[in-house]
């Protein structure tokens, strides 16, 4: 797929951040449709109109709070009877919550709160759309936002790296189910980053060979291998090599390295996006 021109795009957590960026690449690149979900009713306008003067792409605006299961459901109906079926679809909502150690956890709903966004909306935001991706034999593609959190452990971040965790580990079987049963046709990218500079992780220190990362470098990279149908992306490479090592080294050697190198202390000074 060199480029989604001509199809209909679907993008999670759509209103700023990466999400925003991978919207304006849809409709630069002439996408007849982009659908934009997000909880931020505000930010999805202005996100919206913005996006209306880029180029000639329908923009389509749903306020969703992908943690509700039931919102994605209506959601999902409602786009597939006013837009039709997506051609790609990018789960891109997450959040992060707290900073500190996992049993001074404030607020016990952050825990369900996290895990919902993170890992479950993904499954059930697909499963309103891969069906017809499937039926339908033409190119499709989905990307999912996950994280260097989730192939390497890290303090201060343990419910995150979980729900990461759990999110890589689904996309990745989700693709090989595809594979296996003669549906290549969709393919399935799962991308893994390290820190971006969105604000989202405002706060947090890169380490040893890993600045924070550009957005705009990081939605390239990931727009650009989902198109080709890469299955999993990492970055920067420092992220391949610590999970070399995490696979390869004993698990207190793994640890003394991780630790040196400041891996396990990016987070002691997280605030994250204020409100």
């Amino acid at each position: 797929m060199e480029t989604v021109a001509g199809r209909k795009v679907l993008i999670t957590g759509a209103a700023m951040g990466l999400g925003k960026s991978f919207a304006e690449r849809a409709v630069r690149e002439r996408a007849t449709d982009v659908v934009l979900w997000d909880i931020n009713d505000n930010a999805l306008k202005e996100t919206a109109a913005e996006l209306s003067k880029l180029g000639a792409a329908r923009i389509h605006q749903y306020v969703v709070d992908v943690s509700d299961r039931r919102a994605i459901t209506d959601a999902g109906t409602a786009v597939r009877a006013e837009v039709g079926d997506i051609d790609i679809l990018v789960n891109n909502a997450g959040i992060v919550r707290g900073n500190g150690y996992f049993w001074e956890t404030p607020d016990r709903g952050d825990i369900e709160k996290t895990m919902a966004i993170n890992s479950l909306a993904p499954m059930y935001i697909t499963l309103e759309f891969l069906p017809a991706m499937v039926r339908r034999g033409t190119p499709a593609r989905v990307l999912n936002i996950s994280s260097s959190a989730g192939l390497v452990s890290n303090p201060r971040m343990s419910v995150y790296a979980a729900s990461k965790w759990a999110a890589l580990g689904w996309s990745d079987s989700v693709r090989l189910e595809l594979e296996q049963s003669g549906n290549e046709h969709v393919k399935v990218t799962t991308f893994c980053p390290t820190y971006i500079n969105t604000g989202m992780f405002a706060g947090a220190k890169g380490f040893l060979f890993t600045p924070i990362i550009e957005q705009d470098h990081a939605v390239d990279t990931a727009w650009n291998e989902m198109k080709k149908g890469s299955a999993l992306v990492v970055m920067p490479w420092t992220s391949r090599l610590n999970r070399a090592i995490s696979g390869l080294l004993p698990l207190k050697v793994r640890d003394f390295y991780l630790n040196a190198v400041g891996v396990y202390h990016s987070m002691d000074e997280f605030t994250g996006r204020a409100g």
